[in-house]
């Protein structure tokens, strides 16, 4: 968690691209700044609004980081640099910003 913080922080690297993949109650409800939002279910029919993101990193999160996970690899299939962020927006909440709210 604390490493994605650090990476969106750092000028030096080329920020990762944030790609929420919770379904659309989740981000109605609460979000992380300038994040993508693509659910789960519609990624394999929507993938391709990504491909201009080919080559840059992916950082995938969801709620608590199981369905990043599927997210993250899916995307790696398809020859992008994706990632999950582990603990997804629930640890953000509790380790980097209590502002974004718990649910």
């Amino acid at each position: 968690m604390t490493d994605v913080k650090a990476w969106l922080d750092d000028a030096s690297r080329p920020s990762p691209i944030l790609l929420d993949v919770r379904n659309h109650d989740e981000w109605n409800h609460v979000r992380l700044g300038k994040s993508l939002f693509i659910p789960l279910g519609e990624l394999e029919d929507r993938h391709d609004e990504l491909d201009a993101h080919k080559g840059s990193p992916i950082v995938v999160f969801c709620h608590h980081g199981v369905r990043s996970l599927y997210g993250a690899e899916y995307l790696r299939e398809l020859g992008h640099d994706a990632t999950s962020m582990q603990g997804g927006i629930d640890a953000w909440s509790q380790q980097i910003d209590p502002t974004v709210e718990r649910y």
